[in-house]
């Protein structure tokens, strides 16, 4: 993950609430209301990879609050009922969020925390988040699966990031973005750093014009420090073709032919890094919910350090740090955050051949020394005996008499 502020960078007060609507104005309401859409029964081949049944008893987002900066939320889905925060609309100045005129937002929230049913195959990775719609576009790039190609303006963009991270507004946990900005803005930088700086993971697609002929434009939020940039994969693990590649892609997930939620009920596909990004997310909310304390580039660290290998090796632009694996995001011990100090390395000053001299020296003295104690012990041992002999021969070799006694 690209390094993050300093945490102890001020403040920046931002103002966050759009100019109140005239008292007689009525909330926007989407012009066109959808059909009702098809339930799948059948389990999408991402359900499949990441088995949410085997998350479960780990974690289900629980108490964790992901918001959605995309088009809205329809929360009357029925797998999301319930579970829906009342968000902000940046976009028309309504109340609340819960409204989806194209989509798209309706579909990532449904990646994050759809509720399990019976007759959808369709299931969230985080059912147990809530998700807080916050939206900020309704533009749509029709030639990549519905994928809003940028907000209204990168000023509201900011205003809702700053508003999804307080924590008397949105108070979100993790903030997911499935749209890209190709133009680099300050003040959408500066408002990720200060969600980060709040404790917000924070998620973004790397983007959908990755293809030879479309330029691999730099994606923004995805490349600003601090954020988790997220390509796409097909069902064979292979990046998808029109994903965004360079050193912002940290890591991939499912983005081809994903089963979402369509508005009002049912289920469609649809494609794009913005389809792949709410699985990274609900993988934040996972592990948040799982290890509380974690602070938003450990999350990082925990989710990355994980990923399954990729084709491009241990890090790629094309595939980052490999493939999203949510079990062993929540499951495995990692190693310390830093390395251990490297031990000293001792640098021998004196020349070579004046050292091994010394040591022939040293050797030669030792030696000595030891001949020299042999020759003294030696000379100690023949002038005993040499007294013993001489002793000896005065008594004739007989042997001493012991002294005698008188009883008193």
């Amino acid at each position: 993950m690209k390094k993050s502020r300093a945490a102890g960078a001020v403040a920046v007060v931002v103002a966050m609430l759009l100019p109140a609507a005239p008292a007689q104005a009525k909330a926007y309401v989407c012009p066109e209301q959808p059909g009702v859409a098809k339930v799948s029964d059948a389990q999408p081949y991402e359900d499949q990879l990441f088995a949410p049944e085997r998350l479960a008893p780990f974690a289900t987002g629980a108490g964790v609050r992901v918001a959605v900066i995309d088009s809205g939320v329809d929360a009357t889905h029925p797998q999301l009922r319930g579970q829906v925060a009342a968000g902000r609309d940046f976009l028309h100045g309504n109340a609340d969020g819960r409204q989806d005129c194209v989509g798209h937002g309706t579909a990532v929230a449904s990646i994050i925390a759809a509720a399990p049913r019976q007759s959808a195959g369709l299931r969230g990775l985080a059912p147990g988040a809530t998700v807080v719609p916050v939206r900020v576009s309704e533009q749509v790039d029709t030639d990549r699966g519905s994928a809003p190609s940028g907000p209204a303006s990168p000023a509201k963009f900011a205003q809702a990031i700053d508003w999804a991270a307080d924590p008397a507004r949105g108070d979100a946990d993790v903030i997911n973005m499935s749209l890209v900005m190709t133009d680099k803005s300050e003040a959408v930088r500066a408002a990720v750093a200060r969600a980060v700086d709040r404790g917000v993971v924070v998620v973004a697609a790397a983007g959908n014009h990755g293809a030879p002929d479309e330029g691999n434009p730099t994606p923004y939020p995805a490349a600003f420090p601090g954020v988790i940039g997220v390509g796409a994969i097909n069902a064979d693990g292979v990046r998808g073709d029109f994903s965004q590649h360079g050193e912002y892609v940290d890591v991939m997930a499912p983005g081809v032919g994903v089963t979402i939620a369509a508005r009002r009920s049912g289920h469609t596909s649809g494609q794009g890094t913005s389809y792949a990004t709410p699985f990274v997310s609900a993988t934040a909310a996972l592990v948040r919910q799982r290890f509380p304390s974690l602070t938003p580039a450990q999350v990082a660290r925990r989710i990355l350090a994980t990923a399954d290998p990729a084709p491009g090796g241990a890090r790629s632009d094309e595939y980052g740090f490999g493939i999203l694996n949510p079990y062993r995001a929540l499951t495995e011990t990692l190693g310390p955050e830093t390395p251990p100090a490297v031990a000293p390395v001792v640098v021998h000053t004196e020349d070579p051949a004046a050292v091994a001299l010394a040591d022939r020296r040293a050797r030669a003295r030792d030696m000595s020394m030891l001949v020299a104690a042999i020759g003294a012990g030696t000379v100690v041992l023949v002038i005993l005996l040499a007294a013993a002999i001489r002793h000896g021969r005065r008594r004739g070799w007989r042997p001493g008499t012991p002294l005698e006694t008188t009883d008193p």
